[in-house]
């Protein structure tokens, strides 16, 4: 507890183009009063945590998301002579820049924490001072795609490969009550759509870099979302990792995913003793 008053925290996790997913679940979750306190976010997680410790408004991030053109999203690649990736990032962060400005996160109104991991050390890095958007940009970097981000001495990526789900910094961060949304589909599930609804061909190598992490994360998120008191898991196997333009698909299954865990969320917090008030 902070000042007497029972923290709420949550954990959005990565998962590329699914973790737009967060936009339902948080849209959801902002109609029926549940009050966030602080946030805690990998990848595709902490850009969409970012989003809303901003501004705490749902539907302006979804009415945002899907202004975008994500289909014109691969002219956001520029790419690099081969160094530490293939492409530099910097038209996405000017996107982001764009979209959301370059804030500290000291002038949030939601305490928010970015994951991203050392890629030399192989350590989880949390980022919660300084510039916003370098902790994006940092937290989402998929390795040898993007190149690394240089932050005190340390080059880090994707904070997936470490911590998929951030439970457990929400721990740290002081939350009493944990609400964890894990966007990873379920390994056999998505093996089992894709032999019945696509042909086999050889994947791109963005595919093959995003697989890599889906394969070596797909446990551990399970793992670390159980930490959580309550977990929300859209049902996302029909949606590939780098299908952005399917945007409000991907919102719309959060917004169900989120509805069918709400009575339980609601219940473990009133017994909890936490009013909460509807939207």
């Amino acid at each position: 507890m902070k000042d007497g008053q029972f923290q709420i925290g949550l954990a959005l996790g990565g998962g590329f183009a699914r973790g737009l997913a967060h936009i339902g679940v948080l849209e959801v979750l902002e109609k029926e009063g549940i009050p966030i306190d602080m946030i805690a976010g990998t990848s595709m997680g902490a850009l969409i945590g970012a989003l809303y410790a901003m501004e705490k408004d749902a539907s302006l991030i979804k009415k945002r998301a899907l202004d975008l053109d994500w289909k014109g999203v691969t002219a956001l690649v520029d790419l690099t002579l081969p160094k530490s990736g293939l492409f530099s990032g910097k038209r996405v962060t000017n996107l982001l820049n764009r979209f959301m400005g370059d804030p500290e996160f000291k002038d949030l109104s939601i305490p928010l924490s970015c994951v991203a991991t050392d890629i030399i050390s192989g350590d989880e890095v949390v980022i919660n001072e300084g510039s916003v958007l370098e902790a994006i940009r940092a937290s989402i970097s998929i390795p040898i795609i993007f190149t690394v981000v240089k932050r005190h001495e340390r080059y880090l990526v994707d904070g997936g490969l470490v911590n998929p789900v951030p439970v457990s910094v929400l721990k740290t961060m002081g939350a009493d009550f944990i609400i964890a949304v894990d966007v990873t589909p379920d390994r056999i599930e998505r093996a089992n759509y894709l032999l019945k609804n696509e042909e086999a061909k050889e994947p791109s190598i963005f595919q093959v870099m995003v697989q890599s992490i889906y394969i070596t994360t797909y446990l551990s998120s399970r793992v670390v979302s159980e930490g959580a008191d309550a977990i929300i898991h859209p049902e996302l196997a029909h949606i590939a990792a780098g299908e952005f333009h399917r945007a409000q698909e991907c919102i719309l299954v959060g917004e169900m995913a989120a509805a069918d865990s709400i009575a339980q969320i609601k219940k473990s917090l009133e017994a909890a003793g936490v009013s909460l008030r509807r939207t």
